[in-house]
Order: C-alpha cells, then structure tokens, then sequence
C-alpha cells in the first residue's frame, strides 16, 4: 500500500470525476459526487487546503477506492 498523496480537494475532485462521478450539489465548500451504482461521495474543498489523511481515507472508503488508484488517477 502507498503512502496518501498530499493534495487538495480541488484535486480530489477532478481525481473522481475522471472515473466518472459527478457534483450533484455543492452546499457551502462541500461537494457532493456521485456516481451511478455507486454511493454518495462528499468532499471538503476549502481554498487551497491540503485535505487530512483522515479526511482522504474517509472519502477513499466512499468511493470504494484504494490509494493505488487514486495516485494512478492524479
């Protein structure tokens, strides 16, 4: 397993939606993806902020992705 990249929601963002979710909503600096068949996916976007590890795991375990998959993504 690799270690958790360093990046913002902003990335994160694009990161899914290269695998096909979407923003439904965005409510505050909150953005909420989905993807068909699979569950809703939230992510914090503040104004150049790195995300947490905890944050980044969390949102990894809504996608249902692995931290292989999102560095192959970035």
């Amino acid at each position: 397993m690799s270690r958790l990249p360093r990046i913002t929601g902003k990335v994160l963002v694009a990161a899914l939606e290269k695998l096909g979710f979407i923003v439904i909503r965005v409510n505050g600096s909150h953005h909420h993806l989905h993807k068909l068949g699979s569950n809703l996916v939230t992510v914090p976007v503040h104004s150049g902020e790195i995300l947490s590890p905890m944050v980044i795991k969390s949102v990894l375990k809504q996608a249902d992705l692995e931290v292989d998959e999102l560095i192959e993504l970035l």
